[in-house]
């Protein structure tokens, strides 16, 4: 494990929000890692450095301990096994909700759903946790084609303003869960690296 404080953060819309919330707590990398192809990046801090990961890497580099501290959205950690970390602060970024949907003019439904998401652990849990059975459809992207093609009864997915699914003529039903940017920590850096990580989440407590 690194003597250095390794932060691994999220590619993507919300590393903008990320870099700025490091910067007001006096944490700049030496170069802007929106222009670079590099993926770790040396800071303003001799003892701090920088990953940049695609979202669903994060938590396994902070689980492994690759990475001392991770900034990751909710909906990708209710997908991940949890374990190795802890999840002191809510960053308040990137907040959405991930919701379940269906048509609006919805016909009447069998017994057993078919629900086409990426996120199947958290479907499989909300389902469960009410006696429903489903089966799981997995899909990338365009999730709001399955009720429209029959593909899926429902989906469950992240909604923002809503204008997606109200374009493709389905509409929120049901919350799942509230998500937004959390900071992740490694257990065993949690105690090795405790008074740097802790002056960090306090820092950073102050911002978010």
């Amino acid at each position: 494990m690194s003597a250095k404080l390794v932060i691994a953060l999220t590619k993507g819309r919300v590393l903008t929000d990320e870099l700025s919330l490091l910067a007001q707590i006096g944490v700049e990398p030496n170069e802007d890692p929106q222009k670079s192809r590099k993926l770790v990046f040396e800071t303003n801090r001799d003892d701090v450095e920088i990953m940049v990961l695609r979202g669903a890497d994060v938590a396994t580099y902070v689980e492994h301990g690759i990475a001392d501290l991770g900034m990751s959205g909710k909906d990708v950690l209710l997908e991940h096994s949890g374990v190795g970390f802890y999840e002191p602060l809510d960053l308040g970024l990137g907040r959405c909700q991930i919701m379940v949907a269906g048509l609006k003019n919805e016909p009447e439904l069998p017994s057993r759903l078919r629900i086409a998401t990426k996120f199947t652990k958290t479907a499989k849990r909300y389902y469960a946790a009410q006696g429903i059975q489903v089966d799981i459809i997995k899909l990338y992207g365009a999730m709001e084609l399955a009720p429209v093609t029959g593909l899926a009864h429902r989906i469950v997915d992240i909604v923002e303003t809503g204008n997606t699914l109200k374009a493709n003529g389905l509409v929120p039903m049901e919350l799942i869960a509230d998500v937004s940017t959390r900071l992740i920590v490694n257990e065993s850096s949690f105690k090795t690296k405790y008074d740097r990580i802790k002056s960090l989440i306090d820092a950073l407590g102050k911002e978010a």
